[in-house]
């Protein structure tokens, strides 16, 4: 470079200058301390260590204020209902007539309810969570009835030889059955299984497990024996009929499982 000519490299005060400038530009016209403050810590860190002067410190943000945690009130659990608390039906045919008249069995009321069908002391009970969208006079009267007569014919079962009931009295999409079995309706299940006193018990659905008395987190939770009544009821529990006929995988499942089942019972 040319001793003649201008340096071109900025001095120190240009640069300042120029920075300070540039930080104008930005918005930044107000002058800020230095000092760190730990937003995020934990307020219990915060406290003052012996000999120190807390007010040196100086003040606190109010997001470090420490917050007395406020307790969320605790839901009242619901009470459980008694639903045979004016009669107890001693017979199949006094618990249809429960079953279609009793109040309280759920939030709509009797109209519409759809009775089980079948004889006492049957070898084979089928039992669903609900009844068909459809069905009106007869249990499972629609696509879900079709798949069930197939298996029944297929496993050598008539579907008058069975007797056929639903855990719940009328058609409920996406029953909460834990909350239900919690309000009582697994005792009244329970009264309705023993009086049919079926040899076995088939169950579609596994959302039945609650209103079964069982725990759904059991390790095998696909054979079961219920102690309602002695003896004691062979149960399997499988997917819900509906399940089955959306997934062709479940079905090849579901014979399995039937042939073990009906080989050791």
């Amino acid at each position: 470079m040319n001793a003649s000519e201008p340096s071109s490299i900025p001095s120190v005060s240009d640069e300042l200058a120029s920075a300070m400038e540039w930080w104008r530009d930005a918005g930044v016209d107000v002058d800020f301390s230095d000092d760190v403050t730990a937003w995020l810590q934990s307020p219990l860190a915060d406290t003052a260590q012996p000999g120190s002067d807390p007010a040196a410190k100086g003040p606190k943000s109010p997001l470090l204020e420490r917050q007395e945690p406020v307790e969320a009130p605790a839901e009242a659990a619901s009470p459980r209902i008694d639903f045979f608390a004016e009669t107890r039906p001693q017979s199949l045919e006094e618990f249809r007539e429960f079953w279609l008249n009793a109040p309280g069995l759920d939030a709509i009321g009797p109209r519409g309810r759809v009775a089980p069908r079948g004889q006492a002391g049957a070898d084979l009970m089928v039992l669903v969570i609900d009844p068909e969208e459809r069905d009106r006079d007869t249990l499972l009267s629609g696509p879900h009835g079709q798949l069930l007569s197939n298996i029944l014919n297929a496993s050598g079962y008539a579907v008058d030889e069975v007797y056929l009931a639903s855990a719940l009295p009328r058609h409920t999409p996406m029953a909460d059955t834990v909350a239900l079995a919690a309000s009582g309706l697994d005792a009244v299940l329970a009264h309705h299984i023993a009086l049919a006193s079926p040899k076995r018990l088939m169950a579609f659905g596994t959302g039945l497990t609650p209103l079964l008395g069982q725990d759904p987190s059991t390790r095998d939770s696909s054979l079961r024996e219920i102690n309602y009544t002695p003896p004691t009821t062979d149960t399997l529990v499988s997917e819900g009929l509906d399940s089955l006929m959306s997934m062709p995988r479940l079905k090849a499942r579901f014979w399995r499982r039937w042939i073990e089942w009906t080989a050791l019972h």
